[in-house]
């Protein structure tokens, strides 16, 4: 019996959960895989949910236009992330929860023009950067608008919470300028660990079945960041251009984020495909 409640436990959170495949020059950061749906007749409880993400990006865009030419030339730059997220959930009855959502998160980037810039004809011009640790935590308040006992072909569920700023938003590494010349900067903003932010996460996740075992999904998830800039060096250890500071673009910004994901899933036995 222990085992199948831990079985259905996973297919729930995989039912619904809260993770992206975004991607750019910021990409979105880990938001966590948080589930909050209560197992059949079950009104309290724990519920662990872990799970991992990775992507590499190499594609440049100059908003929807993109710049085919870095590929062909070599110059593109190479973001590869993985993340692990680890989830606990308290239910405290079948409406309200609280989740607290751990990343650890491991980040290198690849590029030319970060060190001995894109012009080069040295074999020794691409480098790598990196960063590993703790990101930023997550601690958020789930409630269902309807009652999940009776709600049985869809419910909507509403989210508000905190992100803390436990990530580093500081880590330097070395950057090679030439064979003889080597700084120490901060990383590129997109594979920093945290922003430096405190911010407001709200959320708002539904489904509707069509059956016991097909059914369709969304989730909207918006991180409010009131801070603007995080006082963190963009030079990547050189001088502070003077178009930089013209367009306040010397320091790291701290963003909001935003993401929307909808999908069918289908479940077949002790799995949930979506």
């Amino acid at each position: 019996m222990k085992q199948i409640r831990i079985i259905a436990t996973f297919v729930a959170c995989l039912y619904i959960t809260q993770q992206t495949q975004a991607q750019g020059c910021v990409a979105i950061r880990s938001n966590g895989s948080s589930c909050s749906r209560l197992l059949p007749g079950q009104d309290k409880g724990w519920v662990f949910s872990f799970n991992n993400r990775y992507f590499r990006s190499y594609k440049h865009f100059v908003g929807t236009e993109e710049h085919k030419e870095r590929v062909e030339n070599g110059t593109e730059v190479i973001n590869y992330s993985f993340s692990w997220d680890l989830t606990l959930t308290r239910q405290f009855n079948k409406y309200w929860s609280l989740s607290i959502g751990v990343p650890l998160i491991s980040n290198v980037r690849s590029s030319m023009y970060e060190h001995y810039g894109n012009g080069s004809n040295s074999p020794n011009a691409r480098n790598s950067t990196k960063s590993f640790g703790l990101g930023d935590i997550r601690l958020t308040a789930y409630r269902w608008l309807f009652d999940p006992a009776k709600a049985h072909k869809g419910n909507i569920q509403v989210g508000l919470g905190l992100k803390l700023a436990t990530g580093d938003y500081e880590v330097q590494d070395f950057f090679r300028k030439n064979d003889s010349t080597t700084l120490v900067g901060p990383v590129d903003q997109s594979i920093q660990l945290g922003d430096g932010g405190t911010g407001i996460i709200t959320e708002f996740n539904g489904y509707y079945n069509f059956s016991h075992r097909s059914g369709v999904y969304a989730n909207v998830y918006y991180l409010i960041n009131p801070r603007e800039q995080n006082g963190v060096s963009t030079s990547r250890g050189g001088s502070v251009s003077a178009t930089a500071i013209k367009y306040f673009t010397h320091t790291m910004s701290v963003p909001d984020q935003f993401m929307l994901r909808a999908g069918y899933s289908y479940m077949a036995n002790a799995f949930s495909f979506s």
